[in-house]
């Protein structure tokens, strides 16, 4: 069950573009979520129009704005930072702007708390996700445990085991084939006791940027 996101100019960009960031099929980082989340009253806030800059090109925002989305700018203070802040520690640069992309399982944006089940999900999105997967030029992708398990119960990722078939340092491998890999990690929204979990996989990451593969 979800909350659509009541205004159509936010529905609007992400049907435009059901991603984040850089083309999830070019990509060579690839960040799966469940669901695009803002307040309701975001259109009527002033960090909206550098909202609608990023989803129309997030590319161009990152490189023109130096941060990786609008709530890393200083003007921000709402829900999302903590999450994006957290993000940012793994040290993706404005230069890595065109390999990194954020796409969702529901293909529409959302307010409020979302519990979300196969029912919710688009049909012909999950096919566009399975495929950006299996056969895009992403080598690392991401899912958080709660992505993966609502991935599993939808039966359109059938490659999709439900524990890691290794261990990568920090990170589950979940799915490997040749120089591709899905990995899973912890929401970035995580604090407290898994803070320090999360840091370490932060630098996991990063240890894929620095050695280019």
């Amino acid at each position: 069950m979800f909350s659509a996101h009541p205004r159509p100019s936010l529905t609007s960009l992400l049907r435009e573009k059901p991603y984040q960031d850089a083309n999830p099929s070019e990509a060579r980082f690839l960040f799966i979520g469940l669901d695009a989340n803002y307040d309701a009253e975001v259109e009527r806030k002033p960090i909206f129009t550098k909202l609608q800059e990023y989803h129309e090109d997030g590319v161009a925002f990152w490189r023109n704005h130096q941060v990786h989305h609008p709530f890393r700018l200083p003007q921000y203070t709402g829900d999302g930072r903590f999450y994006h802040r957290s993000f940012a520690r793994i040290g993706f640069k404005p230069e890595h702007a065109a390999q990194v992309s954020f796409i969702e399982l529901l293909h529409l944006p959302t307010v409020g708390q979302s519990k979300l089940v196969p029912a919710d999900l688009n049909s012909q999105h999950l096919r566009m996700l399975n495929e950006v997967v299996l056969a895009g030029a992403a080598r690392h992708i991401f899912v958080p445990q709660a992505v993966q398990r609502l991935m599993q119960a939808t039966g359109q990722f059938a490659w999709l085991p439900k524990r890691p078939i290794e261990q990568l340092g920090p990170l589950g491998v979940l799915y490997r084939q040749g120089k591709k890999a899905v990995y899973r990690h912890l929401h970035f929204s995580v604090y407290g006791q898994f803070e320090a979990r999360k840091v370490n996989e932060a630098a996991a990451i990063q240890s894929f940027i620095n050695a280019g593969g």
